[in-house]
């Protein structure tokens, strides 16, 4: 028994131990951005201040980092702490009262609280009052800001090219330029315009059909695509998934059977789109040929992201499963499924829907996928009415960025998805794409800024930033990569509470690996800094 007893004793006294780590770790971390903010407001006093009052600011600084120090051993000798909160004002919630309620020996007056940390998301479409406290978290300087990104903009790494932005979301104004507006080869950064052109014509809720529908003979069906390149073949489970072919394959056997006729020809309608099938940059890993339709995007391996290899006819291949699920639900299928137009008006036999655009955007910049990238191009050419292909694509999307007011000047844009190095935009023109998106007016966008990777934890963000690094779980951005390009562009609040956009786009790179780097310590830089 004394031995048991010992033994919890050790453990218990490990895990206080522990929990007291965790949180110290996370008021140091608080304490090194305060001080971080507070020494570079000093560096810059210090250039504009005359020799002789220099003395006053040494002192100044010291008196500063003196009280930080107190504040920092004040908060930990406050605990004991449990999960982020001291266990006496845990005790006190559970009793159901709050400080200063006036049964606890306090003051009466409301406790002070800190702001939200999203506060200024949207904040820029809202009227302020006197009183709402909006100028709390006040926003960096441009010369701040120059102080913390220029040196790192110095990197070799970062190539001879550069265009870079950063935007306060609650004014909505540029706080930061270095050739913000010089159109760059952006790389995968440019889904950000291509999912905010598709929410903008389609709306979020927008969900893309796969029908099957009655062919021209009486014991003739074809198979429709719409264009969602998310309709899977595989075996899905709950009720958020991807639109399944063995759904519609489902439907499609009920509603044959209680025809009764058959053997059934299938056919398979591709008609949607025009033009050309490959992207300029040829048959490629990283994007299968562009058609309305098909399985897993044409993956032939299971992965459900990154680069994998494609199938040739990814429509003819779909329509093949398709006829093979069919006949494992009793429905005979004869011969192989052929290329066949559907008449137009043709009686709807079966259907899918994919899921909401808003979650296919998401999608799209979590993992950077090409795929879904064109598919949304060319829905975005159809609303406008025109031709679903590379080059209606391009011309539809540039329009719709222009009817959200962006700043369009030296860009084109030649594909969805980045990989033609034809495209050219600007850091300002993806940064008031951010800036948009977290409008209040345009809830629509929203998606543009839940769908980006998470910082060391997320999408192609994931294996970025080490585990100390100061952004990680902080930043959150979409990444561009192709051959001599590297890019960034995201969203960031600051030590202040600030909420941030930025866009960072650098060509001519030589070190790929080194270039990430560079600009990865550049948002990790906006994290830790108040900047003014």
């Amino acid at each position: 028994m004394p031995e048991a007893r010992s033994w919890q004793v050790r453990e218990w006294l490990r895990h206080r131990l522990s929990r007291g780590r965790r949180e110290f770790d996370r008021v140091r971390g608080r304490g090194l951005r305060e001080w971080n903010r507070v020494r570079a407001r000093v560096r810059r006093e210090w250039r504009r201040t005359p020799r002789e009052q220099q003395r006053t600011w040494q002192l100044v600084a010291v008196s500063a980092a003196t009280g930080l120090v107190v504040a920092v051993v004040s908060v930990l000798v406050a605990g004991p702490w449990d999960a982020g909160q001291r266990t006496a004002e845990r005790a006190r919630a559970a009793d159901g009262r709050a400080p200063g309620d006036g049964r606890d020996g306090g003051s009466g007056e409301p406790a002070p609280s800190a702001a939200p940390v999203l506060a200024a998301l949207g904040a820029r479409s809202a009227p302020r009052s006197p009183d709402s406290g909006a100028d709390a978290v006040p926003p960096p300087t441009g010369a701040g800001l120059a102080d913390t990104l220029e040196p790192l903009l110095d990197d070799p790494a970062l190539g001879d090219e550069r265009s870079v932005a950063v935007m306060d979301v609650t004014s909505g104004q540029q706080v930061f330029g270095a050739k913000a507006g010089t159109a760059t080869i952006p790389a995968s950064t440019i889904k950000l315009a291509t999912g905010a052109a598709a929410l903008s014509a389609l709306g979020p809720d927008h969900r893309i059909r796969t029908s099957v529908v009655a062919g021209a003979g009486k014991d003739d069906i074809v198979l429709v695509g719409g264009g969602d390149p998310t309709l899977t073949a595989r075996a899905v489970k709950g009720d958020d998934h991807p639109a399944a072919l063995r759904q519609l394959a489902d439907d499609t056997a009920r509603a044959l059977k209680k025809r009764g006729a058959g053997p059934y020809r299938l056919g398979y309608d591709t008609s949607l789109y025009s033009g050309a099938k490959l992207h300029p940059i040829g048959p490629n890993e990283n994007l299968s040929p562009v058609v309305p339709l098909m399985a897993d995007e044409g993956r032939k391996d299971d992965s459900d992201h990154g680069p994998a290899p494609r199938a040739e006819d990814p429509a003819a291949d779909a329509a093949a499963a398709f006829a093979s699920m069919l006949r494992d639900r009793g429905v005979e299928v004869k011969d192989e499924p052929r290329s066949h137009k559907a008449a137009k008006g043709a009686r709807t036999v079966a259907s899918v829907r994919s899921q909401p655009l808003s979650s296919l955007v998401e999608r799209m910049l979590t993992t950077s996928d090409n795929d879904i990238a064109e598919a949304l191009s060319r829905q975005t050419a159809l609303a406008a009415g025109r031709s679903a292909s590379f080059e209606g694509g391009a011309k539809a999307v540039t329009q719709r960025l222009r009817k959200l007011g962006l700043p369009l000047g030296g860009a084109r844009i030649a594909d969805g998805s980045g990989l033609d190095r034809a495209d050219h935009v600007s850091a300002g023109l993806l940064a008031q794409v951010l800036v948009r998106a977290a409008d209040r007016d345009h809830p629509e966008l929203r998606s543009l800024l839940t769908g980006l990777p998470v910082a060391g934890f997320s999408g192609t963000l994931r294996t970025r930033y080490a585990q100390d690094a100061v952004g990680r779980g902080v930043v959150r951005a979409k990444t561009g990569t192709l051959t001599g390009v590297n890019s960034l562009a995201g969203s960031v609040v600051d030590a202040d509470g600030r909420l941030l956009v930025f866009a960072y786009l650098t060509n001519g790179t030589t070190d790929a690996n080194g270039a990430q780097r560079a600009l990865d310590r550049m948002a990790s830089a906006l994290a830790n800094c108040g900047c003014r």
